[in-house]
């Protein structure tokens, strides 16, 4: 059995009271309004205020002044790029991790059809963000039929020590994670290893994706969504976390629990009318960090919905507000 660090330990005696009791306990999402048919949002904070990216059509964009109302501003890219019809027939794109890093925006994104790991990730640059500006940099990793992984979702983290690194996966074994080149945001010339980061082995069909992970205090934090998307009502999305001293884990969860090994501490999940929660990312802002995310509206016939709340931090470890 793997010797858990003392800093983990103590935070399993600790978090225990930070858990809501129930589903009841978790609080609505903050009030949006506008265009809020956001799936699998990424936002990014520009001096004018927010700009939202989201699945499909090129990928969606969106513009904020004040993070409450949002307004189609057209889609990142003019024209889908010629590579990502190998993975998708009508060329759709979906799940942008976008980040703004020495002076301009990258987007990683993915390409593929649903059911299958037959997918790539490509990367986007642009010096503005704004609609059409982006310029594709081809793909970054890409998986097919013969691998044991599926290049969906991906997220990018600089750590402390200025290396980059980008989390991925869906379903099949979970959630990877590759070290990329900060000088050009592709693959790293020599580091070619591909770390496992998150698993459900005894839980077929492995329903981990959607990962993000935040640095906070010397604490790596991987958030994953579990079990299924994209149902409407029938959708069963929750948001889990565990978290690491190394970006390349082993992340565990509250209890202890490797999240190569089905571990994971739930944060947020279906109740009242917000059902599905997850396609996650996380923004820090000037009034705490964010938590982005979709969820299918009960009361609007299963409709998808952008949903923002801040995390709280309690005992090392978040908690949806």
């Amino acid at each position: 059995m793997r010797r858990l660090p003392f800093l983990l330990l103590t935070a399993v005696t600790t978090f225990a009271s930070a858990i809501p009791a129930s589903a009841a306990d978790y609080p609505m999402p903050g009030v949006v309004t506008g265009d809020v048919a956001a799936h699998d949002p990424s936002m990014v904070k520009t001096d004018a205020g927010y700009l939202l990216y989201s699945t499909h059509d090129g990928i969606e964009m969106r513009s904020s002044g004040d993070r409450t109302r949002f307004d189609r501003a057209g889609s990142a890219f003019s024209s889908v790029p010629a590579w990502v019809y190998d993975y998708h027939a009508d060329g759709d794109v979906w799940a942008p991790d976008t980040s703004f890093h020495d002076g301009q925006y990258w987007m990683y994104y993915s390409a593929s059809t649903f059911g299958t790991n037959h997918s790539a990730i490509g990367l986007a640059t642009s010096p503005t963000g704004e609609p059409g500006s982006w310029q594709d940099r081809g793909i970054v990793h890409a998986t097919s039929t013969a691998d044991d992984h599926n290049a969906i979702d991906p997220n990018l983290l600089v750590d402390s020590q200025g290396r980059w690194w980008l989390s991925f996966g869906s379903f099949w074994t979970g959630i990877r994670m590759i070290q990329l080149d900060p000088a050009t945001g592709m693959r790293h010339p020599t580091d070619q290893a591909v770390h496992r980061l998150a698993t459900r082995p005894q839980d077929p069909p492995h329903a981990v994706e959607a990962p993000t992970i935040v640095e906070r205090d010397g604490m790596y934090y991987l958030f994953v969504s579990f079990d299924q998307c994209c149902q409407g009502v029938q959708s069963t999305y929750r948001i889990m976390v565990g978290r690491s001293i190394e970006p390349t884990g082993p992340y565990l969860d509250a209890t202890g629990t490797p999240m190569t090994e089905g571990g994971g501490t739930e944060i947020l999940a279906s109740h009242a009318n917000i059902i599905g929660p997850g396609g996650q990312s996380v923004l820090p802002d000037t009034d705490g960090d964010l938590l982005v995310y979709h969820y299918y509206d009960a009361n609007a016939g299963g409709a998808h919905k952008l949903g923002i709340n801040l995390l709280g931090w309690e005992q090392g470890w978040p908690r949806v507000r």
